[in-house]
């Protein structure tokens, strides 16, 4: 069978491709048939990050290992695209270059017979040109705005003074290694 997945840049404007690739290639295949589809040159660090329904992030697979232990990561290459996709799962976030940080949503739009004569992976589609630069991305966390969330230790600027039996920080000799 042959999988067809619309990949969109995660930006204002519309840019998208439509990639057919067979479900028994791998993740890294998919990755390569992205970076082609969009223009990049593949010399970057990319990963693919499975997702909820609503796109929320869970599991990373990476392009390379890099956990401690040789072998302990899985990674792109280790997982068929079936392994991960199929008519209920239908999303993947993918994302590459880790400086740029340019990410896109993958979706499973379709499963179908392969074409005979056609080749694959196949880019189907294109709209949109790329930006010269990614999107700035805004990482926040849900309660930025209540820096110690739930946690109230009932301490004030008053018990700092209080420390060591009544001492405070300058007893400690700090304004004197700073000079």
């Amino acid at each position: 069978m042959v999988y067809k997945f619309r990949v969109i840049l995660d930006a204002e404007e519309d840019i998208f491709r439509d990639i057919a690739i067979q479900q028994d290639d791998t993740l890294e295949d998919l990755h390569n048939a992205i970076f082609n589809a969009f223009g990049f040159d593949g010399m970057e660090v990319a990963s693919f990050y499975t997702c909820d329904e609503t796109w929320n992030q869970e599991d990373e697979i990476s392009l390379f290992d890099t956990g401690d232990e040789p072998g302990e990561q899985k990674i792109m290459s280790d997982y068929a695209l079936s392994d991960l996709l199929d008519a209920q799962n239908t999303k993947i976030i993918y994302v590459y270059d880790f400086i740029q940080m340019w990410t896109f949503l993958v979706e499973l739009a379709a499963i179908e017979e392969p074409q005979v004569g056609e080749s694959y992976p196949a880019l189907l589609f294109s709209h949109g040109e790329m930006p010269d630069e990614a999107g700035e991305k805004i990482f926040e966390a849900e309660n930025a705005d209540d820096l110690y969330g739930d946690y109230d230790d009932d301490y004030d600027e008053e018990d700092l003074d209080n420390l060591d039996n009544g001492g405070n920080f300058e007893d400690f000799g700090f304004e004197e290694n700073w000079n």
